[in-house]
């Protein structure tokens, strides 16, 4: 009998190789090729006539009325707003995130709410005992739930238990500890997480039955596995957030029943996670005295404005010193381009000078709109002039000095109206401000320079 030959198979991608290489010739992407232990596959062109055989495709006009699917609420309003309005029956959804970021701690809340609401859900754990899920139940006060649990990794046993449980939500905590004994290698490996997950989801998509996987992250942040998992799945959940923080952030990466622009924020407390209503009040820090360095940014969140601060250091250093540049929470490359946009447009010199800057509360920006608050900020502490407390300062930056106009800048006004801000520093283009904050706007730069570095002199 001949030996079965190794295949390779990238888990960015999906292409596979005969041999192991350490970039992917398919995606150029370096050290994301696993062996196989499927062994290899013939293709169906070679073993079928590709002109017969198949069975012929139902073929519907693209204008047919379509009904919405039918949503479950699972009595967690953050969680609903990021699915879109809820669980969708017959999905698959795959949550990720760190280690102990809290991910088996929404989910046993989020099946007690959907059990105490009279439907059937089903929780199987492939890490934990049953006792140590009832422990954890206990602790957040979710004992008396009626939830059907389990402890399995065999996804042969998964699937006969659940085809005669039918339950309405199923809980499969993780998908890397699933393995089936028709497919050779260990647990988390690229073809016993892809043949796991698609007996599963096909059971879901089958049965009606919503279904919820929980993934490992890899120290990149990426589900570890193969990539194609998250193409199979209907919707990508991220759990975020910073231990030694109290907050999470739920994020929709891929929703196919709902946007992906919407978040959910979490505070963890001896209790589990609870809601917040106003993220603003976790990220804006003690602001009873105003400090150098310190500028509110009114970031937003799908249709959330979320008000952070964003502090900023410069410490002068003796000639021949190599400066520092530290970033937390925001993009590295941008702060570099802020600096050279001071530097060259206004004469600002951070040359010969560290730079330390950070969002409060561990809140990563992604909003290109901070470039203006971080420009302030910057002069602020560079200056050592502190901006008034009740400023807000939002806009995009171009490399010519000018302030340009971002999204949603009436939205952002309107936040910071609303939790006390008098005065916000933005690019021109708004037509009527919220009452009760006064609207400085600029074109370029120079009069809000300006404006810190005299009151500085």
């Amino acid at each position: 009998m001949a030996k079965p030959k190794k295949r390779f198979v990238c888990t960015a991608c999906g292409g596979a190789s005969t041999q192991w290489s350490g970039q992917c010739s398919d995606c150029s992407e370096w050290n994301t090729l696993q062996e196989d232990a499927g062994g290899n596959v013939t293709p169906f062109s070679a073993k079928h006539d590709l002109s017969s055989g198949g069975s012929k495709l139902s073929m519907t006009p693209l204008n047919t009325q379509v009904v919405m699917p039918e949503r479950l609420k699972t009595g967690i309003g953050e969680l609903d707003t990021v699915l879109g309005g809820g669980i969708v029956h017959g999905s698959a959804t795959l949550l990720g995130g760190e280690p102990g970021i809290g991910k088996s701690t929404l989910l046993i809340q989020t099946v007690a709410q959907l059990a105490r609401a009279g439907n059937k859900v089903a929780y199987v754990s492939g890490e934990e005992s049953d006792n140590q899920v009832r422990l954890r139940a206990q602790r957040l006060g979710l004992a008396d739930a009626p939830v059907e649990l389990a402890s399995g990794s065999s996804v042969r046993d998964i699937l006969t238990t659940m085809t005669e449980l039918r339950p309405e939500v199923l809980i499969v905590d993780s998908i890397q500890t699933v393995h089936s004994d028709q497919i050779e290698g260990a647990p988390g490996t690229v073809s016993q997480v892809r043949a796991c997950s698609n007996e599963l989801i096909g059971f879901a998509k089958k049965t009606g039955t919503a279904l919820i996987l929980v993934g490992h992250v890899t120290k990149d942040g990426n589900i570890a596995g193969p990539r194609v998992l998250e193409h199979m799945v209907d919707t990508v959940l991220s759990f975020e957030g910073d231990r030694s923080h109290q907050f999470r952030m739920l994020r929709a990466v891929k929703n196919r029943f709902g946007g992906t622009d919407e978040i959910g924020v979490f505070s963890m407390g001896e209790k589990g996670l609870e809601e917040v209503t106003n993220p603003s009040s976790l990220f804006l820090t003690e602001r009873d005295q105003a400090v150098s360095g310190s500028v509110v940014f009114p970031a937003l969140e799908g249709t959330r404005p979320v008000l952070v601060e964003i502090q900023a250091l410069v410490v002068r250093l003796q000639s021949g010193a190599t400066p520092r540049r530290s970033v937390v929470g925001w993009d590295n490359n941008r702060l570099s381009m802020v600096l050279a946009v001071l530097e060259s447009r206004y004469g600002l010199s951070f040359s010969n000078a560290e730079v330390y800057l950070a969002v409060s509360g561990g809140y990563r920006i992604n909003d290109p709109g901070a470039d203006l608050a971080v420009a302030m900020a910057l002069v602020s502490a560079l200056a050592d002039q502190p901006v008034p407390n009740e400023t807000i300062a939002f806009g995009e930056i171009s490399l010519s000095g000018e302030i340009r106009s971002i999204a949603h800048m009436g939205l952002r006004l309107k936040e910071a109206a609303k939790l006390g801000f008098t005065k916000a520093v933005t690019p021109r283009g708004i037509a009527e401000p919220p009452k009760g904050i006064r609207v400085e706007a600029h074109q370029r730069m120079n009069n809000m320079i300006d404006d810190v570095v005299k009151k500085a002199g």
